[in-house]
């Protein structure tokens, strides 16, 4: 038995310094979005897409996502910049790391999914045929540290009433 003790020492003392390091990389944003959005700005391509999202050249995009990320900008501390256009040229700037997160209604059945990183289903819809569509956004793949606190603001926002 005392030959098991060193051993088990050993490991413990292995998993005490292994497990701290671990903890410290997972999730990560290899390009540091959360860090750099957070009480900075928050770059957000928006699509014309019914009352998801409103866009008029005149003033701010608006609709019921546009709405959410300027709750989650103001809970990032964060100023918004806005970029609108077509969801393919919103992707591709997304790809490049031009923009943090793209909004449009999209669906988790979304092409986009592909080049780009989504959000767990936040909300549903039915279409004109009955249709259930599973709402997501769009953020750069690989930002995972800025992916699960948007993930974590919309369920919340989903809960509240």
């Amino acid at each position: 038995m005392a030959k098991w003790a060193g051993a088990r020492v050993l490991v413990l003392l292995c998993t005490l310094f292994l497990l701290p390091a671990c903890a410290q990389s997972m999730p990560a944003d290899p390009e540091g979005t959360l860090e750099r959005v957070t009480g900075g700005t928050l770059r957000v391509g928006a699509s014309d897409n019914g009352d998801w999202v409103s866009v008029d050249p005149t003033r701010e995009p608006e609709g019921s996502e546009a709405e959410l990320l300027r709750e989650f900008a103001g809970r990032l501390g964060a100023s918004i910049e806005w970029t609108t256009g077509s969801e393919q040229v919103l992707a591709e700037e997304l790809k490049h790391g031009e923009l943090d997160v793209v909004i449009g209604g999209l669906d988790d059945k979304t092409p986009w999914e592909k080049h780009a990183g989504l959000t767990l289903p936040y909300t549903e819809s039915k279409d004109e045929r009955g249709e259930t569509h599973k709402h997501v956004m769009l953020v750069r793949k690989g930002e995972n540290a800025f992916l699960l606190e948007l993930d974590r603001f919309l369920a919340e926002a989903e809960q509240s009433p």
